[in-house]
């Protein structure tokens, strides 16, 4: 059966093969496997974003993004789904973003929401929401037992990397790496810390966006903290470099402070052959076998001492774990299951009735 599929990404950070956040690259990967094998794949997401389908982009806000730019964004957001809803039949609509209850498209075709962030930081009314052939799928355990009981699908889809695309290097290099969106809750300068403490430089790559409290974050917390052993801020980076680092660094550095429900970044690492270390937040060690493929921490002084540890895990145990677990493919061909059963939905009676 071919699919049209409409995706649709949070307003505010571009989509893409080199996009910073988890959700955000999820959302490519679909759309890529979609084109190539044969799907109608089309995407809302802000300018900047790349797309193998359609893209319908939406401007980004000018100066800070406070209260007035999102309810603009949002007010965008919906006129670019009516318009895709006007010109296409689709079987289903797949919803990344944050604030997807504030654009839902109206009732008739069945939306699938995957929740990317953890449960509470989401609006309480998304978990009742009174719009028919609404779906919200989870993408780890832990997230799935923070929701409410019976508000989601009993089931979750684990995220998934291309683990082909990133080769373990020859040799690594003395530096530990920490990657990601650069905020408050991600702790990244508590990775700083523990190089500093290790006596290892640390790389630090990502990106900070224009809210006031990350700007912040990185003038008071992060910047300081640069002048340590060779530590190093090199921005955000495309695939190839972050590849390239990945398979480099002796180990990534996750220090979240937030429940975390995935992280597509410990993934790579390990597909790279590179351990991870990490604090037990949310998902984490569900990803991390302590041991085996990393060490999760409690604190600074445990995460540099992993640090100094790391040279006795094996990378060919790391790559193993990526290759049998963490597959793209593997989540590819879960939601393209998925996406089948949905577009059944749309001609029965009562879609609520949908088991998946």
């Amino acid at each position: 059966m071919s699919l049209s599929i409409l995706s649709i990404a949070y307003p505010l950070a571009p989509a893409g093969p080199d996009a910073v956040g988890g959700a955000e690259q999820i959302l490519s990967v679909l759309d890529r496997a979609l084109v190539a094998d044969g799907h109608r794949s089309v995407v809302i997401a802000c300018e900047g974003s790349q797309a193998e389908g359609v893209l319908l982009p939406a401007p980004l806000p000018t100066g800070h993004w406070d209260e007035d730019a999102r309810r603009a964004v949002h007010e965008r957001y919906r006129r670019l789904i009516a318009q895709a809803l006007d010109r296409w039949r689709f079987d289903a609509v797949h919803m990344h973003s944050l604030d997807f209850h504030c654009y839902l498209p109206p009732p008739g075709v069945p939306v699938l929401v995957t929740l990317h962030l953890p449960p509470g930081w989401y609006p309480e009314q998304i978990f009742r929401a009174s719009r028919p052939g609404t779906w919200l799928q989870c993408v780890s355990a832990s997230q799935l037992l923070c929701c409410p009981p019976g508000a989601v699908m009993p089931s979750f889809i684990e995220n998934g990397v291309p683990v082909e695309r990133f080769p373990a290097a020859a040799r690594k290099r003395n530096f530990a790496l920490t990657l990601g969106r650069i905020c408050p809750e991600k702790g990244f300068h508590l990775a700083l810390d523990a190089g500093t403490r290790a006596d290892v430089p640390v790389v630090l790559a990502g990106e900070t966006f224009p809210y006031p409290e990350h700007q912040d974050y990185f003038r008071n917390e992060i910047s300081p903290r640069l002048g340590g052993p060779g530590h190093r801020f090199v921005g955000p980076v495309a695939f190839a470099r972050k590849r390239r680092l990945l398979s480099a660094a002796r180990c990534l550095l996750v220090p979240s402070l937030a429940p975390e429900t995935s992280s597509l970044v410990a993934m790579e690492a390990l597909a790279s052959g590179t351990p991870v270390i990490a604090f037990p937040a949310g998902a984490l060690p569900e990803i991390v076998e302590h041991g085996r493929t990393g060490f999760l921490v409690r604190d600074v002084r445990e995460m540099a001492d992993a640090i100094r540890m790391i040279g006795n895990l094996d990378p060919e145990e790391c790559r193993y774990a990526a290759r049998t677990r963490f597959s793209a493919r593997r989540m590819i061909g879960e939601y393209f299951d998925l996406y089948q059963k949905l577009a059944q939905t749309a001609h029965v009676e009562e879609p609520a009735h949908f088991v998946p």
